[in-house]
């Protein structure tokens, strides 16, 4: 017997999900925005109200759009409070999660090397922004990170911005320049701290560091920021969730 392929199926609630996943990847509703009405929706779509709530109910399990009892469906921001440590997976042994304060080292407007380059999908040599920062749980140095981002979508940003913001840095971005960072990929390894990481940790040289590269991406798998940090793990630990 011969194995016939057959097309894909997509059920209607996906092709809907796809529809307001086009809608935010255009900017059609832009990020503490709300979207329209399910009702609304289910005119616009010619589809049952059940179908939108179903799409909306994955992008909000994503993280992608929120609901708020009583007022409506908005999309999601990395401001709220729900989300704000989404993507900063380290919390302190109590368990208790701590805002930080993030602290600029470095600032430049430079060409992209080669490894950032491939990773953002730009040509080696292309215009991006990089940026080093340390973040700091009650005055305690715990992570330190270089940030790199294409300059093309980010051609206003400045030091000043930067310090000036209180809150993620992922919010800044959205809020500013209409990128917002909608899921990630991360690689870790222990390493060992040079001299140099080593005195802005606050750690001997040679002190074990778990080392985290992150490559974010916006609507349409798009990839915006490559990022690698180094994390002070002797009262933290690193979370992870699985399924």
């Amino acid at each position: 017997m011969h194995r016939v392929s057959s097309p894909t199926f997509s059920p209607l609630y996906r092709q809907i999900k796809g529809l307001l996943l086009d809608s935010l990847r255009r900017g059609e509703w832009r990020p503490g925005e709300s979207i329209p009405s399910e009702v609304d929706l289910a005119g616009r779509f010619h589809v049952s109200q059940g179908t939108v709530r179903k799409a909306i109910d994955e992008l909000a399990a994503e993280n992608l759009l929120l609901r708020r009892q009583g007022k409506g469906t908005f999309v999601a921001t990395h401001g709220e409070p729900q989300v704000r440590f989404r993507f900063l997976r380290l919390a302190p042994d109590s368990g208790e999660e701590v805002a930080p304060d993030r602290q600029l080292i470095d600032f430049r407007r430079t060409r992209a090397p080669q490894e950032v380059a491939r990773a953002l999908g730009l040509r080696s040599g292309d215009a991006a922004v990089m940026l080093k920062r340390l973040l700091v749980f009650d005055g305690d140095p715990v992570v330190l990170e270089d940030v790199w981002l294409p300059g093309s979508l980010f051609k206003g940003l400045t030091a000043q911005a930067i310090t000036e913001h209180r809150g993620a840095l992922y919010n800044l971005f959205e809020t500013d320049f209409g990128t917002r960072m909608v899921r990630a990929e991360e690689r870790l390894k222990a390493v060992a701290a040079d001299a140099a990481s080593a005195k802005l940790l606050g750690v001997a040289s040679g002190h074990a560091l778990l080392q985290v590269e992150r490559l974010s991406f916006t609507y349409g798998d798009k990839p915006v920021e490559w990022r690698r940090g180094l994390y002070k793990t002797d009262h933290h630990f690193y979370r992870s969730e699985l399924g």
